[in-house]
């Protein structure tokens, strides 16, 4: 834990005075916890004081805290230079928290870094606009989604350095960013698709047998006695059990004639010649995508590298999740590939595929 200190007096307000909002925030907070115990509510309190106050925390306002919890000035100093959440000096408009621990940088947040030192600058200083500041922090917790930075209290996951970069551009010219996956998954769903639960009769909706057991099991039916005599004269007969009939799987080839729709358009031709070229250095694509876009009859790089949006949009609707095709630049990536291989991918990206 590095030492952390207050900013320099000359970048301190001479007070802070709460805004209607954050003196409603901090009596619902406080009711949360016991009488005698409203020191418990010093770290939602400090997160919502920083807030107000441009993401980050002055001096002034670690008093008005301390003041409002009835706790020592020392105890909340200590809270604040102790939690890295917390900031210190003034940010910019946007605080850009980078993760650099191991899942992270082993999909690539030292990529990012380099985004952030040159669309921003050194850590911890603000841009000349105001908008923008960074720093690199330890894990964030977003590891199935690695990597990813959190932007104010937002997180932004799956990223590429091109899609952080994007996002930047976004928030300088103040459009909204939709936090959350950049790369179109859900959450911290499988990134080459779903694989299982795939039966689309699973969600009809006719058949709830989870329900039906914890019924059972719930109110279970009452067993009429039995008579010793009369069960000796006359042994009950089992009925016979109907095994429900088993639905076959479709024939591979009927479920492909399915997938491959009409309509398909007039520059997207199946076209395989030879050995199929390895999809998967795509990124974006794993080996559930590649598999469908074989059952399209893409099979090289030089097929998506000219795709148009006619045919971007055909493909598309063919996947899990749409849009990831213009997302993840695929026809940039495959250009790349056809033109020269992993060279050419590491030349105009600067990475390997990953």
């Amino acid at each position: 834990m590095s030492v952390r200190r207050l900013a320099d007096a000359a970048l301190q307000p001479e007070g802070f005075k709460p805004t209607r909002e954050t003196m409603a925030f901090a009596k619902a907070v406080v009711k949360k916890f016991p009488k005698g115990k409203q020191a418990s509510a010093v770290i939602p309190l400090l997160w919502r004081v920083q807030e107000q106050n441009g993401w980050w925390v002055p001096e002034p306002a670690l008093r008005w805290t301390a003041e409002y919890l009835d706790m020592p000035y020392i105890r909340v100093y200590e809270i604040a230079t102790f939690y890295t959440m917390f900031n210190l000096q003034p940010v910019g408009e946007h605080h850009v928290q980078l993760c650099g621990t191991t899942p992270c940088m082993l999909c690539g947040s030292e990529a990012l870094k380099d985004v952030c030192q040159r669309e921003i600058g050194e850590q911890m200083e603000v841009t000349a606009d105001g908008k923008f500041s960074w720093v690199e922090v330890e894990c964030l917790g977003a590891c199935c989604n690695a990597p990813m930075v959190q932007i104010n209290k937002d997180y932004y996951e799956d990223l590429t350095p091109e899609i952080l970069e994007q996002i930047l551009n976004d928030l300088r010219s103040g459009k909204k960013v939709k936090p959350g996956p950049q790369n179109g998954r859900a959450s911290s769903e499988p990134m080459g698709g779903l694989t299982s639960l795939l039966d689309p009769n699973l969600y009809k909706g006719k058949a709830k047998p989870a329900a039906r057991k914890t019924a059972a099991r719930k109110a279970p039916a009452k067993k009429a006695p039995v008579k010793k005599a009369a069960a000796a004269k006359a042994p009950t007969k089992k009925a016979p059990v109907k095994k429900a009939p088993v639905k076959k799987a479709p024939a591979k080839k009927a479920a492909v004639a399915k997938l491959v729709s009409d309509g398909r358009p007039a520059g997207l031709k199946k076209a395989r010649r030879g050995k199929a070229d390895d999809l998967k250095l795509i990124s974006g694509v794993g080996p559930k995508i590649e598999g469908i876009l074989h059952s399209l009859g893409v099979f090289h790089f030089d097929q998506v590298a000219v795709w148009k949006k006619k045919e971007r949009d055909w493909v598309d609707d063919h996947l899990k999740f749409k849009g990831r095709i213009e997302r993840e630049n695929w026809v940039k990536q495959a250009k790349a590939l056809a033109k020269g291989g992993v060279e050419e991918y590491i030349r105009v990206f600067g990475k390997k595929p990953v």
